[in-house]
Order: structure tokens, then C-alpha cells, then sequence
């Protein structure tokens, strides 16, 4: 079997002569990986009954800010197989995309949440849209652990505000405690994600919990060699004294613990969706310069 670059590569190659539209290319090449590995997950698809072996696919991130565009990507993708899953930000033209989505009976993903106002919001949504139509299409509901913690530290050195290392790493797993708690006290038809792990305790944190977590292979291999006990954690309470330091240091961290921290038209600027949004747009825009250095190397 060829690697990954390889594969990519000519993928690449045979997209550019398709289409001299790069924006279009970069689409195509796309699709062609996630249809890739949506066959690799077929059998258990349909071993499950599709209950599992969905593969996500979210669309250019340059579009997040159009409802209509966060769509149409979403029908896009749909004809690639019957497990793939959209993958849609919470935000206020995502949850316009959601709603969408959900009377379409399309699985969903919904994702870059960082805050219980953001998870009310999006399940809010999802039971109203269920109730009317009749559908309800899988429905994961994310919280973005590592990256939420990424974000306070980098804002508590740039403005020199000072919190112990021990009570900033409790932050993004504080959140997610609540909002695990949150989504089973309203007792919401959804299941949780965690994603975004950046150290051992983005999962280990997380066990005993109704949820699942994704992790790179790098942390899955840690996790391996370290062969420590399993413990629940989920369900513990973070300590209060680590919560009201962090609410009274960081007003960020207010704004995603506290469940009216977040209006629906604060979503999209709040700093970690743009921390976690910059990331997908940097991806996105290595795959157009390959695009465009391949087209360029072979004169297309």
C-alpha cells in the first residue's frame, strides 16, 4: 500500500487536472480521502448497524461564518457514504447549519464547544428540530478539553495573570465534568466527545464518564506504556477552591463554566473557537499549496 503522501499526491495530481479552480481542487482532494476512509470503516458500520464506523468531515473553514456554504458541504460529503457524520461548529451560523441538518436527518458532529452555553445552545436546538420533524439523527456533542487549557495559558502569560500550573491544568476537565453532568441532568439524546487532548489527563480525567474521547496515537501509545490503573474520575467533582480560583483569575474560564457565561452571537469570537479555528485553517491551507505547488510542478 502506498503512504499517506504518496496516496495524497496523486490523488492531487489527477483532482488538478479536473479542474482549474484550486478552491474546487482542494475540495475534491478532500472528499477523495474521506471516502477513503469511509470504506475502511464500513465493515463496522455495518457489523453495528450505524451505530458505529461514522467518519466526520467538517468543510472549508473559510466558510464557518455562512450557514448556507456550512450546508451545502454537508450535502457535499453526504453522497460519499451512508457513515459519514457532519461535522459542524457551534457557533451562530453552525447552529444554523445544525438545524438544517437535523431536519435533513443528517449525523451530526457538533463541535468546537468550549462552554456550557455553547452545549445548551446546540442541544436546545437539536430537541426542538427533533420534536418537529420526527428525526433524530446521531448527535455528538464535543467539549474541546486540551486546547481550551491551550488558550488560558497562553492569555495568562500575555497578560501576566498568575495561576498555579496544578489549577490552570484542571480548567478544560472542570468544564467538561460540568457540562457531562449538565447533558445528563437535562437528560438530552446526545453523546459526548471529548476531543483536543493535549496530556494524558485529557483522558484519563475523562474515564468513568458517559463519553467518548478522541486521542492521537502519540497519547494512545503513552497511555500504553504507562499501563496505570483505571480509575473513574468523570464523575468526581472538581475541588471548589481550584474552580473560584480560576473564575476569579480568568474570565474566560467564567464564560464557558458558567451557563450563561456565553451569548449565541459571542460564540464565534470567543478565543478558544478562534485558537481551534486557526488550526483547521492552517490545514486547509497546506492542502491548497500543495495544491497549487503540484499544479505549478506539472504545469497544469
Amino acid at each position: 500500500m502506498q503512504s499517506d503522501p504518496a496516496y495524497l499526491e496523486a490523488v492531487i495530481d489527477g483532482v488538478i487536472r479536473e479542474t482549474r479552480d484550486n478552491d474546487e481542487a482542494a475540495d475534491l482532494v478532500y472528499q477523495a480521502a474521506g471516502a477513503r476512509i469511509m470504506a475502511r470503516f464500513m465493515s463496522l458500520f455495518e457489523a453495528s448497524r450505524g451505530e458505529r464506523g461514522y467518519v466526520t468531515m467538517q468543510s472549508d473553514p473559510r466558510d464557518d461564518e455562512d450557514a448556507e456554504a456550512i450546508v451545502a458541504g454537508a450535502r457535499r460529503y453526504r453522497a460519499l457514504g451512508p457513515n459519514f457524520m457532519t461535522k459542524i461548529p457551534v457557533t451562530q451560523a453552525g447552529l444554523k447549519a445544525i438545524e438544517v441538518a437535523v431536519a435533513e436527518n443528517l449525523p451530526i458532529c457538533a463541535t468546537e464547544i468550549f462552554s456550557i452555553a455553547q452545549a445548551r445552545a446546540v442541544c436546545d436546538l437539536y430537541e426542538q428540530i427533533a420534536e418537529k420533524t420526527g428525526n433524530r439523527p446521531p448527535f455528538y456533542v464535543t467539549h474541546i478539553t486540551g486546547i481550551f487549557d491551550e488558550y488560558l495559558q497562553k492569555v495568562a502569560n500575555r497578560e501576566g495573570i498568575a495561576v498555579a500550573p496544578a489549577v490552570l491544568k484542571e480548567a478544560g476537565c472542570a468544564v467538561a465534568r460540568k457540562e457531562h453532568e449538565f447533558l445528563r441532568e437535562r437528560g438530552y439524546r446526545s453523546t459526548m466527545l471529548g476531543g483536543g487532548a493535549r496530556g494524558l489527563h485529557h483522558f484519563t480525567e475523562m474515564v468513568g464518564g458517559d463519553i467518548h474521547v478522541t486521542i492521537n496515537w502519540s497519547t494512545a501509545k503513552e497511555l500504553i506504556d504507562l499501563d496505570g490503573p483505571v480509575v473513574d474520575r468523570m464523575l468526581g467533582a472538581t475541588a471548589q477552591e481550584t474552580i473560584d480560583e480560576l473564575r476569579e483569575t480568568l474570565p474566560d474560564f467564567r464564560k464557558a463554566y458558567d451557563e450563561d457565561g456565553l451569548s449565541v452571537d459571542e460564540f464565534e469570537a470567543y478565543g478558544p473557537v478562534q485558537l481551534f479555528r486557526n488550526a483547521f485553517l492552517k490545514g486547509w491551507y497546506l492542502l491548497l499549496a500543495e495544491v497549487v505547488s503540484r499544479r505549478q510542478a506539472l504545469a497544469i
